[in-house]
């Protein structure tokens, strides 16, 4: 039943292949220019091609009757000699259009990665603890880098076999009217089975999206180095085998019956095409043995309606193609299209260099989107400027849901977060993030060099700047990386070329060195001492009012120890404001 939201969604769908032609002339419009010349060209030659045979074939006919046959000899050889030409032009032509359209599609598939790659960055954080989001991410980088260029090769296919059929219509009308008829008779069930299956794929793959990621999981299990040592010290390989192969065998079984009624649609279909083709084949020869057409006539007939299957044949599969590829390009542009809740205010605040009353949380309330049970209920907090204040409580007290609120990757339901004086969301958030350094509890640990992982704490100064070993000094990081075997230039991670693989303490401590180098006015530390060594940890005690210079800072910790660096009577310092806060 069709109701005006199923049409207009329907519609929407239709024009998903004018945004994939506009996606694709964007990425590579000179590649685009030239496959289109090649696809006319392509589509008259064939033409070319079966007019000569006809006249060649007419010429020999002729010259077999004749008395005197040598003096047709030349005719024969001009033909042969423009029929190799075409044949060369033909392999030239069509030589080259692959390698356009081999260009073209490396193009656009780099294009759409990055369009991917754009539109992740930018998503909401709550977009990456939603399984829903991974279900439409795993389609959009399925289907996304090839399903355009698809699209728009498609229709070049549409225009080259319109141009080739078109001809061949044309001399098919020339013998009898209902050859054109039959013609399209013949492959009217290929399209409609093409169809179905399209849709039938379609169907199954939105149905086992979520399977086929699950599997995709467990297999990263089984290969990667995350997993390894448990893998072998609780011997779960063969666990994780057979939980990997019940899922494999389920989508390998409903894959294999969809081919198995694909494959018996086509030979029904290709049958029914080969009976009639012969019955036309019958009436040329007929019509040639009544002397109603000659020889080549009747080569140039039969070919010409052999061929035209085939050009119908393949424009309604191109056509066929096309309602495939726009169903399944819907998921690409579906997750183009996700909007964010957390957006820029139409007329941002400049974010202050010098914070005059600091931050204020006020009553916030807070639960992830899903989830019924609040994991802040009414929290107020203030963090005044230079003031380090320590947030301790059990795990799963909200701690780090704070850490995502105060960096605006979530906004609250209820109460507000405001700095000075200002809620966040009058600031822009790259603006206001650029105040912000966090070491996270689960942070990043990425494989390139030492100064690469501390320079991504502040992209935006030289990548050979003295600030960097600087940064690595206040963290205690220097003494481990001069051991390095290239020191600051020595890659990370096992995962590429002479990378050193580092313990996960040394890694916290890059992990500060990169929160130190960034010039920001307030600094989160969540866990900041989990995995560090004794003397590390001591070294980050007595120093840590120092590293901060004067910035505001949070110290989030489950972890009465970490409370030193916040109350001073605890190690006999003189830090100046501190605080303790208890959750």
């Amino acid at each position: 039943m069709y109701t005006p939201a199923s049409i207009k969604k329907r519609i929407r769908q239709a024009l998903r292949i004018d945004r994939a032609m506009l996606l694709v002339w964007k990425a590579s419009p000179g590649w685009t220019l030239l496959s289109v010349v090649f696809t006319v060209i392509q589509g008259v030659i064939p033409l070319a091609a079966l007019y000569i045979i006809k006249l060649l074939v007419d010429t020999v006919t002729s010259a077999l009757a004749s008395d005197t046959p040598e003096s047709f000899f030349q005719r024969v050889v001009y033909l042969v000699v423009a029929a190799a030409a075409v044949a060369i032009l033909q392999s030239a032509v069509r030589i080259l259009g692959g390698y356009v359209a081999e260009a073209q599609g490396a193009v656009v598939t780099d294009y759409v990665a990055s369009r991917l790659h754009d539109k992740s960055i930018s998503l909401d954080l709550a977009y990456y603890e939603n399984p829903e989001y991974y279900d439409t991410l795993h389609r959009a980088q399925r289907e996304g880098p090839y399903r355009p260029t698809k699209i728009v090769n498609g229709l070049t296919r549409v225009l080259q076999n319109t141009v080739s059929l078109a001809a061949m219509v044309g001399l098919l009308l020339m013998f009898h009217w209902a050859v054109g008829l039959l013609l399209f008779v013949s492959t009217l069930p290929g399209i409609f089975a093409q169809i179905i299956n399209a849709r039938r794929q379609y169907d199954w793959q939105k149905k086992r999206t979520h399977e086929e990621r699950q599997a995709n999981y467990l297999s990263s299990i089984l290969s990667v180095d995350t997993f390894a040592k448990e893998i072998r010290l609780f011997d779960l390989g063969g666990y994780f085998s057979r939980f990997y192969n019940s899922l494999r065998t389920l989508l390998r079984g409903e894959k294999l019956a969809l081919s198995r009624k694909k494959g018996a649609a086509d030979f029904f279909s290709e049958a029914f095409a080969a009976l009639v083709l012969m019955g036309c084949l019958l009436l040329i020869a007929l019509r040639t043995l009544q002397g109603a057409i000659t020889i080549g006539d009747m080569v140039m007939y039969y070919q010409a309606f052999q061929r035209g299957v085939g050009y119908l044949k393949e424009l309604l599969a191109s056509v066929a193609s096309l309602y495939e590829d726009n169903m399944f390009v819907t998921y690409f542009f579906e997750f183009l299209d996700t909007e964010n809740e957390i957006r820029d205010p139409d007329t941002p605040l400049p974010v202050p260099h010098h914070f005059d009353s600091g931050i204020a949380v006020n009553n916030v309330s807070f639960s992830y989107p899903g989830e019924r049970s609040a994991v802040l209920d009414d929290v107020s907090l203030t963090i005044a400027p230079g003031e380090v204040v320590a947030l301790v409580g059990a795990n799963g007290a909200g701690k780090s849901t704070l850490v995502k609120l105060l960096c605006r990757l979530y906004d609250p339901q209820s109460g507000s977060i405001s700095l000075d004086g200002e809620s966040l969301d009058r600031y822009r958030i790259k603006d206001l993030r650029r105040q912000i350094s966090v070491v996270f509890q689960d942070f990043a640990r990425y494989f390139l060099t030492v100064r690469e992982n501390i320079h991504l704490g502040d992209i935006h100064i030289p990548s050979d700047s003295s600030a960097i070993e600087q940064a690595a000094v206040k963290a205690n990081a220097d003494d481990f990386i001069a051991r390095l075997p290239r020191g600051y230039d020595t890659p990370l991670g096992r995962w590429f070329r002479d990378g050193e693989e580092i313990s996960i303490g040394e890694w916290q401590k890059i992990v500060l060195a990169r929160a130190f180098l960034r010039d920001a006015r307030f600094i989160i530390l969540d866990e900041p001492t989990s995995s560090l060594d004794i003397h590390t940890e001591y070294h980050l005690y007595q120093k840590f009012r120092e590293l901060i210079e004067g910035r505001s800072a949070l110290l989030i910790s489950h972890r009465f120890s970490t409370v030193r660096m916040a109350d001073s009577e605890e190690i006999g310092g003189n830090w100046g404001q501190t605080r303790m806060a208890l959750v």
